[in-house]
């Protein structure tokens, strides 16, 4: 009887290991969220085009209408 003694106590041993390994596990939950999800884009954007123009560019397009 003594020699099953020791396979007892390991075996009750290993069991309760497992038991509290199992027992630390992390959970992860994924739910969906009551309310939607609201993502406010409010971008404004502006271009702003400048056009300059030399005197001798100006004079050119006087003078010679048919460019354009």
């Amino acid at each position: 009887m003594r020699e099953s003694m020791p396979v007892k106590s390991q075996t009750i041993a290993f069991l309760a290991a497992a038991l509290l390994a199992a027992a630390c596990q992390p959970t992860v939950k994924v739910e969906a969220p009551d309310k939607p999800i609201v993502i406010n884009l409010n971008v404004k954007i502006e271009q702003e085009v400048r056009i300059k123009v030399e005197k001798e560019a100006e004079q050119l397009l006087d003078q010679r209408e048919d460019i354009f």
